[in-house]
């Protein structure tokens, strides 16, 4: 499974320097600790769990599961009959045992240049415990559903430790969703409370959110399930901050840098905020709540297998699945997959760019990195707002040492050179990371070189909503590098690459991704659907979770994600993976990014139908299109030469940067009909891919 020692050729390793300090300084010790992880796991992850403090021990089995569907229910139940509280554990213990209390926390930083804020431990200890009370005068307690639909201010997080502590399950909705989508999400997991804003701006545009959220209210309404309360905080108006209980400052409508003529263009088209419903029988205010509670708090111990949040996730049949985490195997999973993959020390400042309403944020701005008593940038606005170098403005002003961002952003920034890149020195910059889906080589090239200047190590780490943390990832300082490669399973994860007939293949092979045995944060249920959890993950093959993603093995023993199987496609009897045509396709200097999709064809089974958004400065012609076609044909094979390319300027994406390839494969076989499509970034693109839809006669 794992390789008895490193390859030694075609691959990238970390500086000396990393290695001296580094938590797993070689391959040889990831191997040790690996073996310890998989053959004794109550090893293992003791060690860690003592790191953590725990009301009562636990009592029976440290890890105990059932994978196979023909020996009855599927379950996964770590550290059975102890307690604890995941809040106390992340700011408790860090304030008071740790005495970091005025350590930074968090150094947020607005969607605007200019509005930020510098919020220690203590001081975010100091807000849970009083939203905390907020929610239990309200009449929440332990196991109710708590609905939170915010923007990234420090009162998200707030509101989400605060259910944490009282043991009340959070469920956090992105706030890019659709009313829709939130009543969906609200009323499958009945919550009891909704917490809000009244808006926010993401670059120039204003959303709504309490305009978005009553509506959602009024459909759970016409369902016929009501919420009685909703809480609003206040971030487009201006609070007196002496007694706004806020940690995040109210929206700049000035920024400090006015020199540049573009920058006071951009300014004077912000409008004031428009007015804000208000319902007096539903409608509660964040800071006249906070403002008189009490900053004293006792946590609610919780047991280890207590909820501790749902997170919704899209499912094949359309309507999203609750995916359902526990306490303690969540805690403990996440602490240790930040810890070793960031190779975090005391003096690093780490910086997710991902949003809290998505896995991402909860593992890996949340729970994982304050667990660990790290200091995070917490980012409210966008890669390009107010100018394509934001981010790496942002490095140098906090000194970012850790950075996490995803291959759809890093390939959007690429679009446009190194020059927006190069105007900020980034000498902090030790780790850079990469979420969300495969990375293709020449994006992972440009970040490592351009972004990193080849000193620091890229860990492209793969995992799921379902799987709480990473599951497939480099470390920094023990696996050498190959670009694009998820690499080796981390501690405690045990993959295997089956066949269509579920036959487990050695070496190197290709098929489904798969997984032995459980690992500490792997998901529970689907939040009131046991069923459907035990259907979607295990029945295909039993005895194995189903990740759903196709891999690939090399003869080195590397793990290569391939994309998820409904993305594969079957061209005259060969499996091909959309996501390796598209990496062939951005290969090529003039394409910027890629999206394949299978349309029908009455002899091969499927065709290739290729999107393409090209460099800016590019046209597309009848001559590039032969170039793309004979790359791909040259990387791949003949067997994967596209069909039809077509110039894509923009791609159907979701507010969190993921194409939605159902709207592709429709758009591929011009059917007009495309379901719900709330969740687009831009719905202006589907009109233009329209227009320049390939001539497809066969």
């Amino acid at each position: 499974m794992i390789p008895d020692k490193a390859p030694g050729e075609e691959v990238l390793h970390a500086s000396g320097d990393l290695k001296k300090q580094a938590h797993i300084p070689s391959f040889e010790k990831y191997k040790e600790l690996y073996i310890r992880s998989v053959e004794s796991p109550e090893e293992f992850w003791g060690d860690v769990a003592e790191d953590f403090f725990w009301k009562t021990k636990y009592t029976g089995k440290f890890l105990d599961y059932n994978f196979d569907v023909t020996k009855g229910d599927i379950f996964v139940k770590c550290m059975e009959g102890a307690t604890t509280n995941i809040c106390y554990n992340v700011l408790d213990r860090n304030v008071h045992e740790r005495k970091l209390g005025d350590k930074v926390a968090f150094y947020w930083e607005g969607n605007e240049p200019g509005d930020e804020k510098t919020v220690t431990y203590r001081e975010l200890l100091q807000q849970v415990c009083k939203f905390a009370n907020v929610l239990k005068s309200q009449g929440v307690k332990k196991g109710d559903r708590v609905s939170i639909y915010m923007p990234m201010v420090v009162e998200l997080v707030v509101a989400m430790l605060a259910c944490a502590r009282i043991g009340a399950v959070h469920a956090i909705v992105f706030a890019g969703f659709s009313a829709e989508s939130l009543c969906e999400r609200i009323m499958d997991s009945q919550c009891c409370i909704l917490i809000t804003a009244d808006g926010f701006y993401r670059g120039d545009k204003l959303i709504s959110l309490k305009l978005i959220a009553d509506e959602a209210l009024q459909k759970c309404r016409d369902k016929s399930f009501t919420v009685e309360k909703c809480i609003m905080l206040k971030r487009l108006t201006k609070e007196d901050e002496a007694s706004s209980g806020s940690l995040s400052p109210p929206v700049k409508r000035t920024c400090p840098d006015l020199q540049q003529e573009k920058q006071k263009e951009r300014l004077r088209k912000v409008r004031p905020p428009p007015q804000v419903p208000w319902n007096p029988e539903v409608d509660l205010c964040w800071h006249s709540l906070i403002g008189g509670a009490s900053e004293e708090c006792e946590p609610v111990w919780c047991d280890s297998e207590d909820p501790l949040f749902i997170l919704y996730t899209s499912g094949s049949t359309g309507k999203p699945k609750g995916v359902l985490h526990t306490v303690s195997g969540y805690m403990l999973y996440t602490a240790a997959t930040f810890k070793l993959v960031f190779d975090y020390h005391s003096d690093d400042v780490y910086w997710c760019t991902a949003d809290i309403g998505w896995i991402t944020g909860h593992s890996y701005i949340t729970y994982g990195p304050l667990a660990n008593g790290a200091t995070s940038v917490l980012f409210e606005g966008l890669p390009t707002y107010p100018d394509v170098s934001r981010m790496w403005e942002i490095v140098d002003k906090y000194h970012v040492s850790k950075f996490y961002t995803a291959p759809t952003a890093i390939r959007l920034l690429m679009k446009y050179g190194s020059e927006p890149v190069q105007k900020y020195n980034r000498t902090s910059l030790k780790i850079l990371g990469t979420v969300g889906e495969p990375i293709n080589p020449e994006a992972w090239q440009w970040y490592y070189s351009v972004v990193g200047e080849k000193r620091c190590p890229v860990v492209d780490t793969f995992w799921q909503t379902e799987t709480g943390g990473h599951v497939m990832t480099p470390l920094p300082a023990a696996t050498p590098m190959k670009p694009g490669s998820a690499t080796f399973p981390f501690f405690g994860v045990v993959p295997a690459i089956l066949n269509e007939s579920g036959e487990e293949l050695e070496g190197p092979s290709e098929g489904y991704l798969v997984f032995k045995q459980p690992w500490p944060g792997v998901m529970r249920t689907v939040y009131g659907n046991h069923e459907r959890f035990e259907t979607t993950y295990f029945k295909k093959f039993p005895g194995f979770y189903v990740t759903g993603d196709g891999c690939r093995r090399d003869k080195d023993g590397y793990y290569w994600i391939t994309g998820r199987i409904d993305d594969m496609l079957n061209v005259s009897g060969h499996l091909l993976s959309t996501a390796e045509v598209e990496s062939a396709l951005v290969e090529h200097e003039a394409v910027a990014e890629a999206a394949v999709v299978g349309r029908p064809h009455p002899v091969k089974g499927e065709s290739l139908y290729c999107f393409v958004t090209l460099n800016d400065g590019i046209n597309y012609n009848q001559k590039l299109e032969v170039e793309l076609k004979k790359q791909v044909r040259e990387k791949i094979g003949a067997i994967a030469t596209p069909d039809y390319i077509q110039n894509a300027p923009g791609l159907p994406k979701t507010r969190s940067g993921k194409i939605m390839r159902r709207v592709l494969r429709k758009i591929a076989c011009n059917e007009q009909d495309l379901g719900d499509v709330s969740t687009l970034a831009d719905s202006s693109v589907i009109e233009q891919l329209f227009e320049n839809r390939c001539c497809t006669a066969v």
